[in-house]
């Protein structure tokens, strides 16, 4: 088997073992949380910022800022949540959603069998239904740092070859393409925690040339990759959940386009709250911090907003004529 084949059967790997950590991490926690968590999130989002803390609470328990959104786009659909308050959601769960990154960050490889074994025992070994999916989900989390460890090997290869280094100058160097970049690869695998999560892991000879100052144009691709999964949830759904998954979109649009005119900016402020040391030992953590940094800003901005985003997504997405 070639060298090329090689990775490229190691990198499909990691990134399914990944996905599939992180999706049956996040249906596993859902199923432990069950009808208490979907009460509290009906319950506390009757004002902007009791919305946003919600949406972090719960996105940073489930994992995955995809479960929260098509979970409220659901209640905006049943009429069980107003607009305003699935906004103020949504924009939460963009800051929940980046405890992945930071979990992805600490280097956890040395714990994961000891991760690994815990989960299934308790998953074996447990009476309860909710705490045998409880098991699940840490045998899951588990699974996630197992594929970011293939990841990191199979991407080692590409760390020496010419042509992959000379994109990745290329990438650095145009931080719209970088932007694209990200976003496509997010829109196909269906997840940025994945596509974040890739760079996070990347071998030193990549990280050498593309750097933070690279990194940063690919991080607000993905997070405009990531509204696609809103944006198919709600198709099909009444006009107040398509205003939903526009709000998404509208908030990850606007805050990326504002980061990437601002990119030396953004830099110097994402290296002024990291560790100090050299990039290869910190760009992790840096990339981490950066998605967190994006997120909790544009919330900030957006919050006190939420009654702009409301018209904006209503003009946007217009109630069809024969429902008025």
């Amino acid at each position: 088997m070639g060298e090329g084949v090689r990775a490229a059967f190691g990198l499909a790997g990691g990134l399914a073992l990944f996905l599939f950590g992180m999706e049956n991490m996040s249906r596993a926690l859902q199923q432990a949380a069950g009808e208490r968590m979907r009460g509290f999130l009906r319950r506390i989002t009757r004002t902007p910022l009791t919305g946003a803390l919600a949406g972090l609470l719960v996105t940073a328990v489930l994992q995955s800022s995809s479960a929260t959104t098509v979970m409220v786009i659901g209640f905006v659909s049943a009429g069980l949540m107003e607009l305003p308050q699935a906004v103020a959601v949504v924009f939460g769960a963009n800051v929940g959603t980046t405890m992945t990154a930071q979990l992805v960050a600490f280097r956890l490889a040395d714990w994961v069998f000891p991760i690994l074994f815990a989960g299934v025992l308790v998953w074996l070994l447990a009476r309860r239904e909710r705490t045998r999916q409880l098991g699940l989900a840490v045998f899951s989390f588990g699974l996630l740092f197992d594929g970011i460890e293939v990841l990191s090997g199979a991407m080692a290869p590409l760390a020496e070859h010419p042509v992959f280094l000379r994109w990745m100058t290329q990438v650095r160097h145009t931080p719209l393409l970088g932007l694209l970049l990200g976003t496509g690869m997010t829109l196909v695998v269906q997840s940025s925690s994945a596509t974040i999560a890739v760079r996070q892991a990347g071998p030193d000879g990549i990280h050498s040339v593309l750097g933070l100052a690279g990194a940063l144009p690919i991080l607000l691709g993905d997070n405009i990759g990531t509204t696609i999964t809103a944006v198919l949830a709600a198709v099909g759904q009444p006009t107040d959940a398509r205003r939903t998954a526009a709000a998404h979109c509208c908030f990850n649009l606007s805050g990326s386009v504002v980061c990437l005119l601002t990119l030396p900016w953004m830099t110097r402020l994402v290296e002024a709250v990291s560790p100090k040391g050299p990039e290869l030992e910190v760009l992790a953590r840096q990339i981490a911090n950066a998605h967190t940094l994006f997120n909790l800003l544009c919330t900030l901005v957006w919050l006190p907003l939420t009654p702009v985003m409301v018209r904006l997504v209503c003009k946007l997405v217009p109630q069809p004529q024969s429902s008025r």
